[in-house]
């Protein structure tokens, strides 16, 4: 059965920006959506989001992960950690340093590329050319070069921001890309 995991960033909450919008439409074109309230969200780590996704997800050739700036880097160690190969991940305002293991916010390990690259059929990568937190093209581009797949490069900030008072409700592009 095709399935979709869906991962928030830091400080934000499952039921917040174009997250549930997501899950529901992508229940209605016949997916099981696994959209997990990641813990302590306020201080994202490797070492606590990584093994609870591993843990909760199913990773087959059907499966797309889905993740909006920290959520993004969380699928870059999750796929760097399975066996499997999914069919698609999409990294909404990602960036190219993973988390750092033992400081929440900080970022400064390389991603294993050529391992995470094996791991999935395709990569889409979504980031704002005025991105406020600098998850911005520049990254994207990074890790197009490293991992290759679709850079696609919006004028849209960070798709889903409180503070920058982006509410981002609707994302029916992210739609598109996985019908």
């Amino acid at each position: 059965m095709k399935n979709a995991i869906i991962l928030h960033g830091t400080g934000t909450k499952k039921d917040e920006f174009w997250f549930p919008y997501m899950k529901n439409e992508l229940e209605k074109i016949g997916y099981e959506v696994w959209l997990p309230q990641l813990p302590n969200n306020e201080h994202p780590n490797l070492k606590e989001w990584t093994p609870y996704i591993l843990s909760g997800g199913k990773f087959t050739e059907d499966t797309v992960l889905i993740g909006h700036s920290a959520g993004s880097q969380i699928i870059l160690s999750v796929l760097a950690n399975i066996d499997a190969k999914i069919n698609k991940a999409i990294l909404v305002s990602g960036y190219a340093k993973l988390l750092r293991e033992d400081a929440d916010g900080e970022n400064e390990k390389e991603p294993a590329w050529d391992v995470i690259k094996l791991h999935a059929e395709e990569f889409i990568f979504i980031n704002s050319d005025n991105d406020p937190w600098g998850c911005d093209d520049t990254q994207g581009k990074i890790m197009v070069d490293n991992l290759g797949g679709k850079l696609i490069i919006r004028h849209d900030g960070h798709m889903g921001s409180t503070t920058y008072n982006q509410p981002y409700t609707e994302f029916p592009l992210l739609v598109e890309l996985i019908k």
